[in-house]
């Protein structure tokens, strides 16, 4: 979509992916984002402008002067960049609407008919030098459903806060899959609470290791006791607020030699550019993917926890999606407000164009082999 496409009949099926121009001019009104006609007729033509501006390329002035051109409205830059602002909430909504519209399919084989839901974030760079000096940045919390292939959440924040595995609702049934940053104890127990499972990748020190009598299981020491056999299955509890611990399963799987070199070099170099010494135990832990899931052995076999986990590569493509092709940037100005409208509206268009994206790839490759 282009600014072209927003001054022609396609606007009007845009309207209706976005819930109808009824419903758009009465939460308009709730949020505050449109209050009287004026400058503007109708809150579809500031919605229409506000897209405008964000999905151009053009600016602030630019936007202003085509709008004038179609007759949309007659407002300065200043008028136009507080109707921006005056839209975060209302565009906040329309997202969640287009969340809760997508497919539901059933989930994949290996997860035996259960929704898969993988979470992460991706983040882009606030506006200004002193926040590309401090790395401040714009973190986009995500959960992407697997089976259908769309993005069902989204929560916008700055970098000041963490990301966590129940910072999304938990669909009761759903398997859960992070990487490493998501395996906090109390945070875990939470999904857990709510009838989902967990299916998360661990570094060696993420948590306080128990075994079955409740003492403190040296992790390091039962690697390097399996490098011969290169595999790990095996009960283990973490230790969260609560007086009981949290019962879990460790899956740990060794890395082929080539691979493994790799990544010891790695940690190696960045710790030379550090000017750090590595520990003798992370030099052990990077010869594993280590996983920590909460799913059955009997019917999550350790190669299903392997591929489950793998499956988090089709997040990383949804946000290569919503940064290259949709052209999601960090946005102009400092203002949170306008930012987070900015924000907004490019993952509208993330979500609009998703169905497009699938119609014209066709079935999955990934699904056919499931």
């Amino acid at each position: 979509m282009t600014r072209e496409s927003l001054s022609n009949a396609e606007w009007l099926r845009t309207v209706d992916r976005f819930g109808g121009a009824e419903l758009l001019e009465q939460e308009a009104r709730e949020t505050g984002a449109f209050e009287r006609a004026r400058k503007i007729k109708c809150a579809l033509d500031q919605l229409r402008l506000v897209l405008a501006y964000c999905w151009g390329m053009g600016g602030l002035r630019l936007t202003a002067g085509w709008a004038e051109v179609m007759g949309l409205a007659s407002l300065s830059n200043v008028a136009l960049l507080k109707r921006l602002r005056n839209s975060a909430d209302w565009l906040e909504q329309i997202v969640g609407r287009l969340l809760g519209m997508g497919p539901r399919e059933t989930g994949l084989a290996v997860a035996k008919g259960r929704p898969v839901r993988l979470v992460d974030a991706t983040s882009v760079t606030k506006a200004g030098r002193n926040a590309r000096e401090t790395g401040s940045t714009w973190r986009i919390h995500s959960v992407f459903d697997l089976a259908s292939e769309r993005f069902t959440a989204f929560e916008l924040t700055d970098e000041r806060e963490a990301e966590l595995i129940d910072r999304a609702d938990v669909v009761p049934g759903e398997i859960r899959v992070g990487d490493r940053i998501y395996l906090r104890a109390n945070r875990v127990a939470k999904v857990l609470a709510q009838g989902a499972d967990i299916v998360v990748r661990a570094g060696w020190k993420a948590a306080v290791w128990l075994d079955a009598q409740g003492g403190r299981l040296d992790l390091i020491a039962l690697l390097k006791q399996e490098r011969g056999k290169g595999l790990v299955d095996q009960p283990i509890w973490i230790k969260g607020s609560a007086k009981e611990p949290i019962a879990l399963r460790l899956v740990a799987i060794r890395i082929p030699k080539q691979e493994r070199d790799l990544s010891i070099e790695k940690l190696k170099h960045h710790a030379r550019k550090k000017g750090r010494n590595i520990r003798p135990e992370t030099l052990v832990a990077a010869e594993w993917v280590i996983i920590i899931t909460s799913l059955k052995c009997d019917q999550y076999p350790l190669s299903a926890i392997s591929s489950l986990y793998r499956l988090r590569w089709r997040i990383e493509i949804a946000f290569k999606h919503l940064k290259s092709g949709v052209g999601l940037a960090g946005p102009p100005g400092k203002d949170p407000r306008s930012a987070k409208a900015h924000i907004l509206a490019h993952l509208l268009l993330a979500l609009l164009t998703e169905p497009l994206i699938a119609e014209h790839l066709g079935d999955s490759p990934r699904r056919e082999a499931a």
